[in-house]
């Protein structure tokens, strides 16, 4: 494991899980999770979770919130929107922006997603930056083509500081939910790809310090293997976080 970045671990519930579903799950992880703390561990719950989940976890050393989008906005009219203060009033600390299906079902782009990110800071909070390639890219060999450009737009704007404060999530678009994993070295190369990336649009210290986490079906049997790559600092797990055995393992798998 990478001692130099504490590895984040983060479920990405989607939208799954009725309140008490959430409550039935983080109860689990409260008890399973309880011992750990080599790994910094997020769950992202949907909207209307969040107040309920926020109360569970409130005796958590180790457990933090997270929610899976955030309007560039502040309050006003723009209906449907959740925006940053709504989210801080439930103790959140994480927030996921630009995944890969809000990119496909809701045409985000890279410079929306910038301008949530700055958003994300502005009110204290830590993005989690969602970037990968589609099966097509990949095998039209635009994989560093699509990192290099969704990287660089996403990330646009952000200062040295906040940067540090920003999770990278790399998720190879063909591996999500698929069943399919990229194997541990296209996960290494890609990971480190996107520092060398890092490096360039900010420095070398600054990109030594931020985390980058693979996503794209993390299992209990594949954690320990991709997490002790040297660029790879943890998972944003799908489908495995909706079940607390699961959850648990990849993340003490990865220790």
């Amino acid at each position: 494991m990478n001692k130099e970045r504490k590895l984040i671990i983060a479920g990405n519930w989607k939208m799954n899980k009725t309140v008490a579903e959430s409550l039935a799950l983080v109860d689990d992880l409260n008890r399973d999770l309880a011992a750990v703390k080599e790994v910094d561990i997020v769950v992202c719950p949907p909207f209307t979770a969040l107040e309920s989940v926020s109360k569970a976890i409130l005796e958590s050393k180790n457990i933090k919130l997270g929610a899976q989008n955030m309007s560039e906005n502040n309050f006003g009219a723009y209906t449907g929107e959740i925006c940053a203060g709504m989210l801080k009033e439930f103790s959140v600390r994480y927030v996921i922006l630009g995944h890969s299906e809000r990119r496909q079902y809701q045409k985000e782009t890279d410079a929306l997603i910038a301008k949530k990110a700055l958003a994300v800071h502005g009110a204290a909070l830590k993005p989690i930056v969602c970037v990968g390639e589609t099966l097509a890219e990949r095998e039209g060999n635009l994989t560093e083509k699509v990192l290099d450009t969704q990287v660089r737009g996403s990330l646009a704007g952000l200062s040295k500081e906040q940067a540090v404060e920003t999770v990278i999530a790399y998720e190879p678009v063909w591996a999500i939910g698929t069943g399919k994993t990229a194997t541990t070295q296209q996960a290494q190369d890609a990971h480190a790809f996107i520092r060398g990336l890092l490096v360039q649009i900010f420095d070398a210290p600054t990109a030594k310090k931020m985390r980058i986490q693979y996503g794209g079906s993390v299992k209990p049997a594949n954690a320990k293997e991709l997490m002790s790559q040297p660029d790879v600092d943890g998972a944003l797990v799908g489908g495995a976080s909706l079940e607390a055995r699961s959850f648990a393992d990849i993340i003490k798998n990865s220790i």
